[in-house]
């Protein structure tokens, strides 16, 4: 037996034995945040993930340019992102792509976000299964890429037929001395890629992506790596092959097409025998149905639900859609660029209706299939994960189901740690008066204007000067 082998049992013999809190099985970026929330609330918490990394989409899958909140940067997500100017010499440091204000190394962002997870006690499982071990827990949480938990579960899941958005395996390149041209995988088709710089020259197809160390992260839509795989049907390893393939193909096309020979997939930074992430970038998910659910509806005339009183985590994202590679695509185009103001989104959407002492921290929320266009983005997930991390240290220490805690308990613990439950610009966490001004926000004392301005979408208690709005009240 391995050494390795050895530590391996030698960590399930313990974990077996032991009595935690909170399991979160998958440490994806909702995984993470929730095991880090869930631990400093005094809860005992153990991750169980697949990968050698902790981070999901943000890391284990490559995706390392954030989307959105660059303006209300609070909680987790502030810490996250401060830790990564730091490491890399300030904010402006990471806006070294034009895709993303922060870009960096996802090999960095894993570090960092392991550094927070051993801080904060908790316990982390790497490179297992959770259905490979039996330990005890109080409360369960899904932190995985596809809701599979919750399906196992018996979570009761959103009904909809219509079609997953496009998914990427992501690569992340760098530039070598030499010829590093790669053969043409299987099935390779230059006519997938023929398109790929019809809107911007192969030059700014690459600096899209370009993070602070010169690397380059490859998710390009648009005649790229997108591919369009009904994967929630598929076997797991006839997913990777086509989507590793589609990525390697455009790699190739690159090299061979478009002149980039010395541009290859970078040997420092994913411990993979390819090179490429751990897993590919799911856009979508499984989605349960929570005690509450997100629409868009929601998020343009949030005054007429009552979804922001149970405010915990916020997005200013708009709705983006994938779907080029969908023989639907004409169809589908009207959601390529949805336009709504920033939002909130309540509590209720990581608690299922019907499974008591179990909650999601990833993408598996109970959202409306085209709300999930804004919510699936890195810091809303994030954010998202942060509160069910809080509400599960609660309901540990307080003896009560997750069901049974109020939001208002939630929200004055995310408060306590410098969240934004509402998205105002008026006022930072930092600021003399933010926590009031939430408090009295999802009271409904005070109401916001938002607006959809670009890709930054806002709202605002007092609207800047000489600005109009343009949607959402």
């Amino acid at each position: 037996m391995t050494l390795r082998r050895l530590i391996l049992v030698a960590l399930l013999v313990v974990a077996c034995g032991r009595q935690y809190d909170v399991v979160i099985v998958g440490g994806g970026t909702g995984g993470t945040a929730a095991a880090i929330e869930a631990a400093r609330g005094g809860a005992r918490v153990l991750v169980v993930e697949e990968s050698p990394w902790l981070g999901g989409m943000l890391t284990s899958a490559g995706v390392s340019a954030i989307d959105g909140n660059y303006r209300l940067r609070g909680g987790i997500f502030g810490e996250f992102t401060d830790s990564l100017a730091a490491r890399y010499g300030g904010y402006d440091a990471l806006k070294s792509g034009w895709v993303s204000n922060i870009l960096f190394n996802p090999a960095v962002g894993a570090e960092i976000l392991y550094n927070m997870a051993r801080e904060a006690g908790v316990d982390v499982m790497f490179g297992i299964r959770y259905s490979d071990i039996k330990v005890r827990h109080r409360i369960l949480i899904d932190g995985t890429e596809l809701g599979d938990l919750a399906l196992s579960e018996g979570a009761a899941l959103l009904e909809d037929s219509r079609t997953l958005q496009d998914m990427t395996y992501v690569a992340v390149l760098k530039w070598y001395d030499h010829d590093v041209t790669i053969p043409a995988p299987e099935d390779y088709d230059p006519q997938h890629y023929i398109h790929c710089c019809d809107t911007w020259p192969a030059e700014m197809t690459l600096s899209y992506g370009a993070l602070p160390d010169g690397h380059i992260m490859l998710n390009w839509p648009q005649g790229g790596n997108d591919i369009y795989l009904d994967y929630l049907s598929l076997p797991r390893e006839e997913v990777y092959r086509k989507a590793k393939n589609r990525t390697l193909g455009y790699i190739h096309y690159l090299q061979t097409e478009l002149g980039y020979s010395n541009l290859g997939i970078a040997d420092d930074v994913f411990p993979t025998d390819d090179g490429l992430p751990f897993y590919p970038y799911y856009r979508e998910s499984r989605r349960i149905a929570g005690r509450d659910t997100m629409t868009v509806e929601a998020a343009l005339r949030p005054y007429d639900f009552d979804l922001y009183t149970r405010a915990v985590a916020v997005g200013d994202y708009p709705v983006d859609h994938h779907h080029n590679q969908n023989p639907r695509a004409e169809e589908l185009s009207y959601l390529w660029f949805g336009k709504i103001p920033s939002f909130s989104v309540p509590l209720g959407v990581v608690i299922p209706l019907n499974v008591e002492d179990f909650l999601v921290a990833d993408k598996a929320i109970s959202v409306s299939w085209e709300m999930n266009g804004a919510t699936r983005l890195q810091p809303v997930v994030m954010g998202l994960g942060q509160a069910a991390g809080a509400l599960a240290a609660i309901a540990v220490r307080t003896g009560r189901h997750p069901s049974e805690v109020p939001a208002s308990e939630v929200q004055a613990v995310l408060l306590d740690h410098g969240c934004y439950l509402l998205p105002f610009l008026d006022l930072k966490p930092s600021d003399p008066g933010f926590r009031e001004l939430q408090e009295a926000g999802v009271r409904g004392e005070v109401k916001g204007t938002g607006r959809s301005v670009g890709w930054s979408n806002e709202t605002w208690i007092n609207l800047p000067d000489n600005e109009e709005t343009q949607s959402g009240n």
